[in-house]
């Protein structure tokens, strides 16, 4: 956005610094976690701003490429075509697994709203709709997004078109200004909210997350204290933001293109953690499985489906990312950084799960988490 506003293209190549790109990183998670921390009254306020900008310009910007597409004033003009919406047109099960595998990352964080249920007006139905909402809208701007884009630019590998690998780094910066022209600036502007808004999902939903296992022993205790004054995980914000700043600068340095590896290497990992949890959420149900033709199918039949599948996709999606030419093309052993980077992290937890089994038993003793029906009431203070 800085390139675009002092018209100065060599801005751009700051991200490849280091020394400029990693703290600037560091800062803007710094700020995410401050304003995480407050509370949610200082969290949707600002979130409210971020997110109308977003969708403001990006519906802006999807209906001006495609009017102009189709009146002759694309680079590339490519008709919309119903195949676009056939997967059985890909063929390639790694290929589908791998668009599986990046989806699921785009779609990550909109889950955010379950995690603060218990902040929320009417608990028991407003983070739910807003999480349906949410992947309805998210769902209607991703697809409006990419029609817009290939039926302006096409998918050719030479100048504005979406398939030359100079423009996937950022597609948005290469065709706002052709598309909007002084207009795009909007668009530099949705691109740094949106950043914003999803760095701070990172704070708000893996804090909850940490809170409740600390809560309930899974994880060692601390992760469950609250700040006297704001009310929110104090502890569990502050290790989510280290966590997020120490992920973030091991893979820059060890991968030039360190954007494509990490989103590869999460995908991989939300395949594994929502599969399982689907999985878990069929075993922890199975007693009351059969109560109801409900129950039967939000109980077992979606989530053991959609669990199984997500499952599916994690094990060919690690399998295609052993390979070094997967993600970005890097490696480390001779092994894809992708690989690498999802596995290390999974193994990582595999370890820290069992060191707190050994200090903290009780949980996996099923002695904290209380078995009881859905109906019942299972709202307990925090303290």
């Amino acid at each position: 956005m800085l390139a675009q506003l002092f018209n100065s293209p060599g801005i751009a190549e700051w991200t490849r610094n280091l020394w400029i790109n990693i703290p600037t990183t560091i800062v803007f998670i710094t700020i995410a976690a401050y304003v995480s921390y407050r509370g949610l009254d200082s969290t949707k306020r600002l979130q409210y701003i971020l997110v109308s900008v977003q969708v403001l310009a990006i519906v802006v910007f999807d209906v001006v490429a495609i009017v102009n597409a189709y009146n002759n004033g694309g680079f590339d003009f490519t008709p919309i075509d119903l195949a676009w919406f056939n997967p059985l047109e890909i063929g390639d099960s790694s290929l589908i697994a791998a668009g599986i595998s990046l989806s699921i990352f785009m779609f990550w964080g909109w889950d955010v709203t379950l995690t603060m249920n218990e902040e929320t007006k009417n608990p028991e139905k407003t983070p739910g709709r807003a999480a349906t909402i949410t992947v309805l809208i998210i769902i209607v701007l991703y697809v409006l997004t990419a029609l817009a884009v290939i039926t302006w630019a096409g998918t050719g590998e030479t100048g504005l078109g979406a398939g030359n690998p100079a423009n996937q780094e950022s597609i948005f910066a290469v065709l706002s200004y052709p598309v909007l022209g002084p207009a795009a600036l909007l668009i530099y502007v949705a691109v740094l909210s949106s950043s914003f808004a999803s760095l701070q999902s990172t704070m708000v939903g893996p804090a909850r997350t940490l809170l409740a296992m600390g809560y309930y022993n899974a994880l060692p205790p601390m992760f469950s204290k609250i700040s006297p004054r704001f009310r929110t995980p104090s502890v569990a914000t502050i290790i989510s933001a280290i966590a997020a700043g120490v992920f973030y600068t091991v893979t820059r340095i060890l991968s030039e293109n360190a954007l494509w590896d990490t989103i590869a290497a999460l995908g991989l990992m939300i395949c594994f953690y929502y599969g399982i949890t689907a999985v878990a959420c069929v075993w922890y149900f199975r007693r009351e499985l059969f109560s109801s033709v409900h129950n039967v199918v939000f109980k077992l039949i979606f989530p053991l489906f959609g669990g199984g599948f997500l499952l599916v996709m994690f094990f060919i999606t690690a399998f295609d990312s052993l390979d070094p030419d997967y993600g970005s093309g890097s490696s480390i052993l001779g092994i894809g950084t992708v690989f690498v980077l999802g596995m290390g992290v999974l193994i990582l937890g595999i370890i820290l799960m069992i060191f707190t089994r050994m200090r903290h038993p009780a949980f996996f003793a099923g002695e904290t988490l209380a078995r009881i029906s859905s109906t019942e009431n299972t709202q307990a203070p925090l303290t």
